[in-house]
């Protein structure tokens, strides 16, 4: 590492009357993997925003190779050498690595006249693609250059948009939230390249929230709370994850989940036979699924992002038709059912996405917290809604699950990503229910509300509640179930004991790599 390639000085970013940066200062060495940190909401990708130019800054300044500069767009800071890739990637399925890589800076070949050369209007293809295998050869990128972006895996998704940046000679690479959809043996690999990447000479900022990876790539580590910045810590081993929790935070954070040693029981609560579902246009999106879930019992379902996990959760829920298979509960017949019936089997539903499926945005905490029952007693009577019972039970909740509240009955859209989720987690788990289905429980949520979103899982589980759960956080997944099930491609590949398997073997399975026979499963699981 050397001198210091860029600063923010006083920094600030505010929209309306909310202050997302507030005065902050950060200075990143050259050659330096920098970690950014914080709980959701905290500012982390507002101020990364205005280091690519898709924000402008309130007040402050940014100081890049030690000039005051200010961009009006990304174009801006690329040119000057900084370069950003983001969660989702944005690339175009159809075309080629080299011409996702090259797009939007194509070289066009040359036409000559004697002496005299001009631009013309045709690609020179032959150029492009021996600029990008020797950038791809450079840095060690592993990749078949003319493959199809539809055809190649996540990990490798990503490394097209990081040379992306480094074609554009980008000296400064922010990656946001990098290994959201990798798996294990990827995320090694993401590591192992911003190594080589430091080693040739790049900068990197990584905003994440997985410690455990930020403490096996970064030199320094600077956590950002409400707005500011916190401190910065040198990335040794007097630096534990539990100290970054804290700073991120504000108090000690249990960090690992902790059961309580209760086993399943021997009766079969829930249980899903040959199920099968076809999109809109008749392709089929889930084949044969099965399984079972006992009372005090927790099922995981791990894969990546696309492989059927949110088409299963919407089949169970009642949202998506089911072609083939049978749906069971104490074994009564509940296929197909619809949510408002399914709730009356005493099944809660904690969906994918809180906002669009989960709440009303526009009404109060109150009328949220009873969504579902809203048309029976005690918070409808004669078709009347009963306020003074609707205030009883939002008070009880609000208590009961930690609902921080800026007044009495605000719209459930004011609130922080964790206390909206908090909200349906309290709706869902007070009504007592003998299964509950819970997809992406603690997305986007911070550490803090984690840790009691966790906890209240656990809880139910163990007052002989059946559990699945949907997550993409593979160590939440491990964490909470007794057994995890593996989905690729809209199918079970594997089922494992979620305290004999480790991440790698998973991700194995998760990426297609290996698979379980349909007798295998059957006999595992």
């Amino acid at each position: 590492m050397g001198s210091i390639l860029i600063q923010t000085k006083e920094i600030t970013k505010k929209f309306g009357d909310f202050i997302a940066n507030d005065k902050i200062n950060i200075a990143v060495e050259e050659g330096e993997i920098r970690a950014i940190i914080g709980e959701n909401g905290a500012g982390k990708s507002t101020l990364m925003n205005m280091l690519y130019g898709i924000l402008k800054p309130t007040s402050g300044e940014i100081i890049y190779k030690g000039k005051p500069v200010s961009f009006e767009s990304p174009r801006d800071a690329i040119e000057l050498g900084i370069g950003m890739v983001h969660q989702h990637f944005k690339l175009s399925p159809s075309l080629s690595i080299y011409e996702n890589i090259v797009l939007g800076s194509e070289t066009i070949k040359k036409i000559k006249f004697g002496k005299k050369s001009f631009g013309g209007v045709l690609i020179d293809r032959k150029k492009e693609m021996a600029e990008i295998q020797d950038l791809v050869d450079k840095f060690n990128f592993n990749l078949d250059i003319t493959a199809k972006v539809r055809d190649i895996s996540i990990g490798a998704k990503q490394r097209v948009e990081i040379l992306k940046m480094l074609y554009r000679n980008v000296n400064l690479l922010i990656l946001d939230e990098p290994t959201a959809v990798l798996i294990p043996s990827e995320v090694d690999d993401l590591i192992q390249r911003m190594q080589d990447l430091k080693k040739a000479g790049k900068t990197i900022i990584i905003i994440t929230h997985k410690l455990n990876e930020v403490k096996m790539c970064a030199d320094n580590i600077t956590v950002i709370r409400g707005g500011k910045v916190i401190g910065t810590v040198h990335n040794d081993d007097n630096t534990t994850d539990s100290d970054l929790a804290e700073m991120m935070v504000g108090r000690p954070v249990l960090l690992r989940v902790k059961k309580s040693g209760k086993m399943p029981g021997e009766k079969i609560v829930y249980s899903v036979s040959g199920l099968s579902a076809n999109d809109f246009e008749g392709k089929k999106i889930l084949n044969n699924i099965s399984f079972n879930i006992h009372e005090n019992e927790i099922i995981g379902i791990a894969g990546v992002e696309g492989n059927g996990q949110t088409d299963l959760m919407l089949a169970l829920s009642g949202l998506l038709d089911i072609s083939e298979g049978k749906v069971t509960l104490n074994d009564e017949d509940i296929t197909g059912l619809w949510p408002d019936e399914l709730r009356r089997y005493k099944i809660g539903i904690v969906p994918e996405d809180r906002y669009k499926q989960g709440l009303c945005l526009g009404l109060p905490v109150s009328w949220n917290l009873i969504a579902g029952i809203h048309g029976s007693s005690p918070f409808c009577v004669h078709g009347i809604m009963q306020k003074a019972s609707m205030q009883e039970n939002k008070q009880k909740l609000v208590k009961d699950f930690d609902i921080r509240l800026g007044s009495d009955d605000p719209a459930v859209g004011s609130l922080s990503g964790g206390n909206a989720q908090k909200v349906i987690i309290a709706r869902e788990f007070s009504k007592h229910p003998q299964l509950l289905l819970v997809s992406q429980p603690t997305r986007g949520v911070d550490i803090g509300a984690i840790e009691f979103i966790h906890n209240e899982i656990l809880r139910m589980r163990d007052k002989g509640a059946a559990v699945l759960i949907f997550s993409s956080e593979l160590s939440e997944v491990v964490g909470l179930s007794d057994r995890v099930y593996v989905m690729y491609k809209g199918e079970f590949v594997g089922v494992f004991n979620s305290s004999e398997v480790s991440f790698n073997e998973l991700g194995l399975y998760m990426s297609g790599v290996k698979r379980m026979t349909r007798e295998e499963i059957f006999t595992n699981g």
